[in-house]
């Protein structure tokens, strides 16, 4: 995958990931700067934990302009044109499922550019697209969406799985984009039919 390609699913992802945490943000009624920190929190902060992991230091939102620049750029607009979205439940879990796909792949390339194994590369691209909510939750005090709601770690581990096997067997990059796509529609799905992983065995409903 040309570094080109790699960058634009990287910036996409960003600002994805920073809309969601905005919007969050609005919907919690912090002020522009609280909107502006979950933002950047939420559209950096799993290429942060990646990079750090994989030993890429300083991590690359640190080192270049265009990874920060996006994440401002998508809080400048949720707080400017915010009244404008409506409902922001459903922006927020769109938004969101296009960042996990997005992250997913992009995370998983970079790990495995970096010389990790296909299978750690794949775990690489779950933390990065899953580590950003996480933070935007536990910030804006909501238990992270990962740990009870939907399914969502696992749309992105198929995503991610499908990107390391493209990257291991050099397979056509189109099946990226393939991983991606399964990534959002599973996800995307899974919040529309209540799909979600199973409970533990025996445990009280209420």
């Amino acid at each position: 995958m040309t570094a080109v390609l790699l960058e634009g699913l990287e910036i996409v992802g960003i600002f994805a990931f920073a809309v969601t945490g905005a919007l969050v943000g609005v919907r919690r009624d912090l002020d522009a700067f609280g909107v502006t920190v979950l933002a950047l929190l939420t559209g950096l902060g799993g290429g942060m934990i990646r990079d750090l992991l994989i030993g890429a230091t300083p991590p690359v939102a640190l080192r270049e302009w265009q990874p920060i620049t996006t994440a401002l750029v998508a809080a400048l607009v949720v707080v400017v044109w915010h009244g404008r979205i409506g409902r922001r439940d459903p922006q927020i879990l769109v938004f969101d499922a296009l960042g996990l796909g997005l992250f997913c792949v992009s995370g998983t390339i970079v790990a495995a550019e970096a010389g990790l194994a296909p299978w750690a590369a794949a775990l690489m691209g779950v933390i990065t697209s899953i580590g950003g909510g996480v933070l935007r939750d536990v910030l804006a005090g909501r238990i992270p969406v990962v740990l009870h709601r939907d399914l969502y770690a696992t749309p992105a581990a198929l995503g991610a799985v499908v990107a390391a096997t493209t990257w291991r067997l050099d397979l056509p990059a189109v099946l990226y984009v393939v991983g991606a796509a399964a990534c959002v529609v599973w996800r995307l799905a899974a919040v529309r039919r209540g799909w979600s992983a199973p409970r533990p065995w025996g445990r009280a409903v209420g």
